[in-house]
């Protein structure tokens, strides 16, 4: 081989390395958009679960209210039922 030759081969060595780098380093660019998308999404699906067992908890408190105004409320007003219906029948 001559000179130039292997000096032109080594130049497109050189230009298909650099290109396959180029093309490497997109494609770690897409990679990190991609996690930075993932991560993003993984912050907000946490927010939101963080929101919804709140609402859970929350919602739990009401149902424990209502069940104690519950037993509170119906015997009252089924002795006020009896006390009418004997005070209306006497």
């Amino acid at each position: 081989m001559a000179d130039g030759e292997l000096t032109s081969l080594l130049r497109e060595i050189r230009d298909g390395q650099r290109l396959a780098l180029e093309r490497q380093a997109a494609a770690i660019e897409i990679q990190r958009a991609q996690f930075d998308l993932v991560r993003q999404q993984t912050e907000r699906n946490e927010r939101i679960q963080a929101r919804a067992e709140a609402l859970q908890e929350r919602s739990a408190g009401m149902m424990k209210a209502a069940r104690v105004a519950m037993a509170i409320i119906l015997p009252v007003a089924f002795a006020l039922v009896i006390y009418l219906s004997w005070l209306i029948f006497r």
